[in-house]
């Protein structure tokens, strides 16, 4: 059974190793190990920066997300962007993410202040889309753009 729980200072470096995989799977980019670790220290102790939730199979840790929140004048409300999605290898297709998800999802129908969620993905990751498709997320409305130092 997959667990959810609100990530602790603990989970850094669970968090952090995290980053450095999904980095080098998803865009064979390697990250600087203090740079990621102070990045998600940096989230943990500044909840304005957003949260972390660890989801666990079998007591071990399988995953974790990040929320940040973005402000939306439309809504007069917070929008959660779910960022730094990562499932380990062996334990992908055992619902890890859903239940992530679901998690997320239920703690925005419980507040008013906000409005929903939001994702962006890679176009040529089809498995994650189809994954956030399966969970009822649609990617009909938006397209992002960038601009990065």
């Amino acid at each position: 059974m997959v667990n959810i729980r609100m990530a602790v200072p603990e989970d850094i470096e669970f968090i952090a190793q995290s980053q450095l995989s999904m980095a080098m799977e998803t865009e064979q980019l390697q990250l600087d190990s203090p740079t990621v670790a102070a990045g998600v220290k940096a989230v943990l102790t500044n909840a304005d920066r957003g949260f972390y939730i660890i989801a666990t199979l079998n007591h071990e840790p399988a995953g974790c997300l990040m929320i940040t929140p973005e402000w939306s004048d439309w809504r007069n409300a917070w929008v959660w962007w779910i960022q730094s999605v990562f499932v380990k290898p062996d334990m992908r297709q055992a619902g890890v993410f859903g239940s992530m998800y679901s998690f997320i999802k239920e703690q925005v129908m419980q507040r008013n202040d906000v409005a929903g969620i939001r994702l962006y993905v890679d176009n040529t990751n089809q498995r994650a889309r189809g994954v956030y498709a399966r969970v009822g997320m649609s990617d009909q409305h938006y397209r992002t753009f960038e601009w990065m130092k």
